[in-house]
């Protein structure tokens, strides 16, 4: 059995660390550790009893490289699973590497300050030459790459769902399905209400951010970049029924381009509904989106940092969210010298996910591919030394942990395409 520090208590790592306890044969130990040590040790208290795992919890800043230093060297986990902010994913990388600690997280890395000079300079750079402008790339974790292998080290980047499991339908369909893919178009609907007019369903601060920028596709061999929501598509989900998508740039995007062989073009459509649509946009207007401060009564604040305040916990609309998500791949390629098309999806019902762990189905699909990394890497099914995302493992023992821990997954023949 192992033992694993988890770094972050909110909706997505309190899924996680439910899913952990429900594994006691592979999580035999869990510290948890957040800024909040309340919250860490209310889960604890909410869990105790129900697990053979053993639980502890610690203060954390995980800004603080030292501070992080000294409590992975004080607990000495197996492995460190970040699920805390990604503006702190190269801090405890560092930690990592510092204490000889294997790594995994799920969402790569972007800054908090757009006005850092370093950052800015590369970010303008890659820019120019890569051709998209979202404010996460995968490029400052890939930098690990060489210092995590030279360690004997595994980092593991971005096992939640989209990120993640997305990226484990796209190796199975290659491994399993297809010769060669030419077309992957991910789909995200969350056909859940939560009765509030505005609310998200994960971080607001990295959620509005991201549906804010522009979008972008892969096509080609190179990125192709559009105005914000300016593509839309309908589409007929199964278990939720016809809904609106739109067109985001999206993580993933950037490795499946890298680790697809013979792809020709990836695609990344969100669904929302036209009450979100209206109020972002109502916000984006008034400056409530932005990231840099202001001075207000003689207190700088960050306007997207004041609204996350204003606005529902994510990790509360658990009990008031009802209806159902459908996250997929649907693929088009060549299998035996014949044209073929395919749709790897899972189909998650809100109120299942708050009667197991006390969550939305949003938290929930993110939170249990965390988990399902890591017993991955615990257990040696992925055992690869340097940094990877999910598609540059095996995805069969994957695959079986997600059938085995609530997110059956079914495949479709010839569904309907997306144009």
């Amino acid at each position: 059995m192992a033992k694993v520090l988890i770094i972050g208590c909110g909706g997505v790592a309190s899924v996680a660390i439910a899913k952990c306890c429900m594994n006691s044969d592979v999580f035999g130990e869990i510290v948890i550790a957040s800024r909040t040590k309340s919250k860490c040790d209310a889960l604890k208290a909410r869990l105790e009893g129900k697990t053979s795992t053993k639980i502890s919890t610690a203060e954390i800043d995980a800004d603080d490289l030292d501070a992080l230093c000294e409590l992975i060297r004080s607990c000495k986990p197996d492995l460190v699973m970040n699920i805390a902010l990604p503006y702190q994913d190269l801090t405890v990388m560092d930690a990592c590497l510092a204490c000889g600690v294997d790594y995994m997280d799920t969402a790569n890395y972007e800054p908090e300050n757009l006005d850092d000079p370093v950052w800015k300079a590369r970010y303008e750079k890659r820019c120019k030459e890569e051709g998209f402008t979202a404010l996460f790339d995968y490029s400052w974790q890939w930098d690990y790459k060489d210092k995590y292998k030279e360690a004997g080290l595994t980092a593991l980047l971005g096992s939640g769902f989209d990120p993640g499991v997305t990226q484990v339908f796209c190796a199975y369909a290659q491994k399993h399905l297809f010769d060669e893919i030419e077309t992957i178009d991910i789909l995200d609907c969350n056909g859940g209400d939560h009765g509030y007019p505005f609310a998200t369903n994960f971080n607001p601060e990295i959620n509005l951010r991201e549906v804010s920028a522009p979008g972008s596709y892969w096509e080609n061999g190179k990125w192709i970049e559009i105005p914000p929501m300016s593509i839309k598509r309908e589409y007929d989900f199964d278990g939720v029924g016809m809904k609106d998508m739109y067109l985001l740039h999206h993580e993933e995007i950037e490795s499946l381009a890298r680790n697809i062989k013979g792809v020709k073009r990836i695609r990344f459509f969100m669904t929302f509904g036209q009450s979100y649509l209206t109020h972002m946009k109502c916000l984006e207007n008034v400056g409530m989106l932005s990231t840099s401060p202001i001075n207000y009564e003689g207190r700088e604040i960050v306007p997207i940092q004041f609204l996350k305040a204003l606005l529902p916990d994510p990790a509360s609309l658990g009990p008031r969210t009802v209806g159902k998500t459908n996250i997929g791949c649907i693929f088009t390629g060549v299998k035996d010298g014949k044209k073929k098309t395919a749709y790897i999806y899972n189909i998650c019902d809100h109120q299942e996910c708050y009667k197991e762990v006390g969550s939305q189905a949003i938290s929930y699909t993110t939170g249990v591919p965390a988990m399902i990394g890591a017993k991955m890497i615990l257990t040696g099914k992925w055992n690869k030394k340097g940094v990877f995302t999910p598609e540059e493992f095996d995805p069969d023992p994957f695959m079986d942990e997600l059938n085995k821990n609530g997110l059956p997954w079914q495949i479709e023949e010839s569904p309907d395409l997306v144009d």
